[in-house]
């Protein structure tokens, strides 16, 4: 058999057209930017957590039970010279949450960002509720931000009756658009004080990190990038360069390179989906497959009593269980060897007339039985 080498555009519609399972994709790796593939080292993202209350709950904050609310409430209100006995705080309209925000690389102060809040109390929704004040610390227990503003819930409610709640979405947590505020910068640094870049891939590969370098010294830069591991490939920032890092690292993130991937077959068995990787291969095998369906059916008959009975109207759950085997197949070989191409490893697959469902059985016996060259991966 000749080796089928198809585009993932052509592959794509082929088995659109003419295969039995439309769930199986093909897939082919191509070239992607080193910029999609890998991040360089000091270009991350921060995060930081705070303590904070949300006021202005409509009776469903805090009960009286929550004391750290009750503390924190009665803390707060001792700053505006109101001292208060804590047994004589009510906080149903107020809860106590955790505040935390995701600060990006290199911003400054005074930058807006997003703030996600959750209750840790038992209110039961922050809906309408107002977030005071917080302070947002790091790590190192810096303070880097604070927090403030209206709760939005994402279109969620809570209507509640006498007897009866409705809630729609989740009530406890909610974020704080634009609310945080950045007060402090956290320094970045993408060269070392070497004149070193690190460029972390993001799925570490021994291949991958060889062609990253291979295509960085091919170049019109000629950098004398190395691969030091499977994840890092390091890169000498050049002397025409030394006053213009961020034209280097823009150059070197438009290069492209053709990643290396592991043959990996992905089952997701709550939704039927299988995906296989082009590097699939299968030893020659012979694959004989049959399912058993199994059908429940209950009616609901109602039993009368006598005209001048006393019995009562009942209903009577009647219940039939049906078997269905298909027929037999016959033995279906499986192409395998090196020289097999997805496209022609799908195709003797349906011929089998399994559904997906089905084929991830398949699958898992071929893995045990040896033949399946290929990572399985069940979610």
């Amino acid at each position: 058999m000749k080796t089928l080498r198809l585009t993932w555009q052509l592959m794509f519609v082929r088995a659109a057209a003419s295969l039995l399972l439309p769930f199986i994709f093909c897939l082919d790796a191509s070239a992607a930017r080193l910029k999609d593939l890998a991040q360089i080292e000091g270009f991350r993202a921060n995060q930081l957590i705070g303590y904070g209350l949300v006021v202005g709950l409509t009776g469903t904050g805090d009960r009286q039970n929550t004391e750290f609310t009750v503390q924190s409430l009665t803390n707060l209100l001792q700053d505006y010279n109101l001292r208060l006995n804590p047994a004589d705080v009510d906080v149903k309209n107020v809860a106590a949450v955790m505040v935390t925000a995701e600060v990006p690389a290199f911003v400054q102060p005074g930058t807006r960002l997003d703030a996600t809040i959750s209750s840790i109390g038992d209110a039961t929704s922050l809906s309408g509720g107002i977030l005071l004040l917080t302070p947002l610390k790091g790590p190192d227990g810096k303070v880097y931000a604070v927090a403030q503003g209206p709760v939005t819930l994402g279109g969620g409610y809570t209507a509640i009756g006498i007897n009866a709640k409705i809630t729609k979405n989740h009530q406890t947590a909610g974020r704080v658009t634009a609310g945080a505020l950045l007060e402090r910068g956290i320094a970045s640094d993408v060269v070392s004080r070497e004149g070193q870049i690190r460029i972390n891939l993001n799925k570490p590969d021994f291949t991958t990190a060889r062609r990253v370098a291979e295509a960085l010294n091919k170049g019109s830069l000629q950098i004398g990038a190395q691969a030091l591991s499977p994840g890092v490939v390091t890169v000498g920032l050049p002397e025409n360069y030394k006053d213009r890092a961020v034209d280097f690292i823009a150059a070197l993130e438009s290069v492209e390179i053709a990643p290396d991937n592991i043959a990996r077959i992905v089952i997701n068995e709550r939704t039927g989906t299988v995906i296989i990787s082009k590097d699939v291969r299968v030893a020659p095998v012979a694959v004989a497959h049959a399912g058993l369906h199994i059908t429940i059916k209950t009616d609901l008959n109602v039993s009368q009593p006598n005209p001048w009975g006393r019995g009562q109207t009942v209903v009577v759950p009647d219940t039939t269980v049906t078997t269905k085997e298909p027929e037999s197949r016959q033995l279906v070989e499986l192409p395998g060897g090196p020289g097999v191409s997805l496209n022609q490893l799908v195709q003797a697959l349906n011929s089998l007339g399994v559904t997906p469902r089905d084929l991830i059985a398949v699958f898992e016996a071929l893995r045990e039985a040896g033949a399946l060259q290929a990572e399985l991966v069940v979610m």
